[in-house]
């Protein structure tokens, strides 16, 4: 699949799109679960992690730990330019996205889902989500 089928297959709109950012905010802060979340939030992000890290640890082990490291390796480019700014070390996105796949995958393990609840409501929990990983852990941040 190539980057811009894998677009117009999350936003429903081709990559360029003017209803783009709209439709990825829709699709993503209006998932019925945690996980849905992440598969509609950045599509050209989540393009290159699925191909070239996700589903290459994915064949070599368990997808609850492909997932964690690859949320892992994204929050570290995160923190990469941080650093490159700042010129310090810090880790503030490694731990917090690490978080957020730890949630994902105990949310699948439960079977989490608040899909028949409205919009509103979904967009609140997914947001609600993501403001508890931080939370969580911020005070660990080096």
């Amino acid at each position: 699949m190539t980057l811009s089928e894998y677009i117009l297959k999350r936003n429903g709109v081709p990559l360029g799109h003017s209803s783009s950012l709209k439709n990825m905010l829709l699709h993503s802060f209006g998932a019925g679960n945690f996980a849905g979340f992440w598969k509609y939030w950045n599509p050209i992000w989540g393009f290159y992690l699925g191909k070239y890290i996700y589903k290459p640890l994915e064949k070599r082990m368990p997808r609850a730990f492909s997932l964690l490291l690859t949320f892992a390796f994204c929050g570290f480019l995160h923190d990469l330019v941080i650093m490159l700014l700042r010129r310090d070390f810090a880790l503030l996105f490694t731990p917090w996205f690490s978080a957020m796949a730890l949630f994902i995958v105990i949310s699948e393990v439960f079977n989490i889902s608040y899909s028949s609840y409205s919009l509103g409501v979904r967009i609140l929990i997914n947001l609600t989500s993501i403001v508890i990983c931080f939370a969580l852990t911020y005070p660990v941040q080096l």
